[in-house]
């Protein structure tokens, strides 16, 4: 185990922020579906290696990455409709929690100020942990609005936001993500951060505090079972 590993482990954050898609819900398949989709409803075949580009990417993002990397720009905005049209469908018929996502939230929901910082539309979010029931669980749901000048993923205004919305300093908050889009938005607003999943090529995983394969994982879910705070969360 890594030296920020037993740090980490060691460590009682005042907060915990989670990404949601690939997170705290197993809709990232969703997405390559619905990208999948979408290319072929334009008669069009992702590029090799299209998906670990997208990965994380807010949806607008991607629907323009998607038309540059078919060389047809003119495309995007039809292809970012029809990719959140395709995902949206897949995931109202599909609504699956990642293993250990459950247990996790709730040990810590009665421990900790809990928020979700995500790319997703708000609709898309609040559904989701909605169907799974995990919605109450959570005291903020932070996602880009133009309004609130909030950028997406890998900006750091997301978990900035959740931060500060939970009342803690960035830096006593601990960041969720299984993207290193997501690991990299975390890490410039200031939080700490575990990585959870599929571990990233090369060196990617060592831009997270800790990497673990997911949620389930027993040293994590002791960690949160056992984590000293300085007071329940109050009830959403």
């Amino acid at each position: 185990m890594s030296t920020t590993a037993r740090d980490l482990l060691e460590w009682s954050p005042e907060a915990v922020v989670f990404d949601c898609d690939g997170t705290l819900m197993d809709s990232e398949r969703h997405w390559q579906e619905a990208r999948n989709r979408a290319f072929r409803e334009y008669g069009l075949q992702p590029p090799p290696g299209f998906a670990e580009q997208a990965t994380g990417l807010y949806y607008e993002d991607c629907g323009r990455l998607m038309a540059q990397s078919v060389r047809k720009p003119e495309l995007a905005e039809g292809l970012t409709a029809a990719l959140l049209d395709h995902f949206l469908e897949l995931v109202t018929d599909d609504p699956v929690t990642m293993p250990g996502a459950t247990r996790l939230v709730r040990l810590l929901a009665a421990r900790l100020p809990l928020a979700v910082a995500s790319n997703c539309p708000r609709v898309v979010v609040e559904g989701s942990l909605q169907r799974a029931g995990l919605l109450t669980r959570f005291q903020h749901i932070v996602v880009p609005d133009t309004g609130d000048r909030l950028r997406p993923k890998p900006h750091p205004d997301l978990y900035a936001q959740a931060a500060r919305l939970c009342g803690v300093r960035p830096h006593r908050a601990l960041a969720v993500e299984d993207s290193l889009t997501g690991v990299e938005a975390a890490r410039r607003a200031g939080l700490r951060v575990l990585g959870v999943g599929p571990r990233p090529p090369g060196d990617g995983a060592t831009r997270a505090d800790w990497w673990l394969p997911s949620l389930d994982a027993p040293e994590l879910l002791a960690w949160a079972d056992s984590c000293d705070t300085p007071g329940a969360a109050p009830e959403p």
